[in-house]
């Protein structure tokens, strides 16, 4: 038996979890979800939507640069499905006819409009076959922001779900706050209702799950609406929504932003959101670079993904947009596979894989470096000669020329040097302390 709406006067604000001022508290329960990876999952992009709710809005170009980007990596897979775009300003409208010129089929073109009727006629405008709608789901925004009832709410839901379908626009409905909503209460009610509107039309609706606040958890025995599994198990056991009609969105609040979305896919849902670096509003979205390589783990899946595009990527917003990167940011940073620790770097000259995560040269056209500063040692100095020196690739961390190079290293840091020594400097060093290395 289907669960109906409770149309509740007092707003469920789960005041046990969220008492605002404590930490948000979580149980486990003995009860757990057990997986159920869809055979096809992907992931979505809300890199020009959400991505620039936290940075200055892109350029024209610069959006298609970036969506040529996702189009690479995506490769034949189709794996980056759908890219979604604001329309109400004349500069997101040339973007999105832009990017329409290149004629990829992946990623789809998708729009993000207001629950407002009148938005269709923008969607329609410019072609696109679907749309999100933000649909908040917790009674934190139903009653606290809409000031409606839940019934309200819904009904004023359906009414634009309606309004989509009329146009022959496949809605994509936003469960905002999902994880602080009442699930039985309201959220397996409203996706009941919304899919009844669709039962005779080849459209369907689509539910993206929205974190919001970041409370989601990833633990199988975590009650919803935190728990992610639960929370899918329950949408895909008593509702007739399939794996194909559900996303993930996601924000990284509580540092959880990536492993939420691969649960996410672990637990049924086929569609992971991200941006590029994981911009997002607050503290971002999962990251689109960061999604891909979880794929291919997940998948085992090695070709037919243009990864090296990832570094072009970060080096574009680098030159062109003029972001700084985090160094140590995972995949795309400066250092990310660079190592200063002299025993690791010993590791290194004896074997790559001791202190690599796998091939970056390969997947990102990184190899892996040393940074040399006076934690280097011996083994980091001979290291980088052996990766940046041709004649230098059999060389000893014995050899006297480099224990000379290191004493200077040390006598540069005992007088109060702070920073690494530069490439630069390596190679003068080499010169004057092994020159037949550089002069042979």
């Amino acid at each position: 038996m289907k669960k109906t709406l409770k149309n509740v006067a007092e707003p469920n604000l789960f005041r046990d979890t969220f008492s605002y001022d404590r930490i948000p508290a979580f149980k486990l329960t003995e009860k757990t979800v057990e997986p159920r990876l869809p055979e096809d999952f992907w992931i979505t992009d809300t890199t020009f939507r959400d991505g620039q709710q936290a940075r200055p809005p892109y350029s024209v170009g610069e959006i298609v640069e970036i969506f040529k980007f996702m189009h690479r990596i995506g490769g034949t897979h189709g794996l980056i499905r759908q890219s979604e775009f604001f329309l109400y300003g004349e500069q997101d409208r040339k973007a999105v006819e832009a990017c329409q010129e290149l004629g990829y089929e992946f990623p789809q073109i998708t729009a993000w409009i207001r629950a407002v009727k009148k938005d269709f006629e923008l969607v329609k405008r410019m072609g696109l076959r679907e749309t999100g709608i933000l649909t908040s789901c917790s009674d934190y925004h139903i009653f606290l922001k809409l000031r409606k009832t839940r019934r309200q709410a819904l009904d004023s839901y359906k009414e634009i779900v309606e309004a989509a379908l009329e146009n022959g626009v496949a809605p994509r409905c936003h469960l905002e706050d999902a994880t602080r909503a009442d699930i039985d209460g309201f959220v397996i009610p409203m996706i009941n209702e919304l899919n009844e509107l669709c039962a005779d039309s080849p459209l369907k609706v689509k539910f993206r799950l929205c974190d919001t606040m970041g409370y989601g958890l990833p633990f199988p025995n975590v009650p919803a609406p935190r728990g992610i599994p639960a929370l899918l198990n329950k949408i895909l056991t008593e509702t007739d929504t399939p794996s194909n009609l559900l996303e993930w969105h996601g924000h990284n609040d509580f540092h959880k932003v990536l492993a939420n979305a691969v649960c996410a896919w672990i637990y049924g849902c086929s569609a992971a959101n991200g941006t590029f670096l994981g911009f997002g509003e607050r503290t971002g979205n999962p990251p689109i670079e960061g999604l891909v390589f979880e794929w291919m783990g997940l998948t085992g899946i090695n070709d037919g993904v243009d990864t090296t595009a990832i570094t072009e990527m970060a080096n574009f917003f680098r030159t062109k947009i003029k972001y700084n990167i985090p160094a140590n940011y995972p995949f795309v940073g400066a250092d990310f596979n660079t190592t200063r620790a002299g025993i690791h770097a010993d590791g290194l000259t004896k074997n790559e894989e001791i202190y690599n995560i796998f091939d970056t040269e390969k997947f990102l056209g990184r190899p892996c470096r040393v940074a040399v500063s006076n934690t280097s040692g011996l083994a980091g100095i001979a290291y980088w000669i052996q990766e940046n020196i041709p004649a230098g690739a059999n060389i000893r961390k014995d050899n006297p020329g480099i224990i000379e190079i290191r004493d200077w290293i040390d006598g540069e840091y005992a007088k109060g040097r702070t920073t690494t020594i530069s490439d630069e400097e390596m190679l003068r060093l080499v010169g004057r302390y092994l020159p037949e290395l550089v002069n042979g």
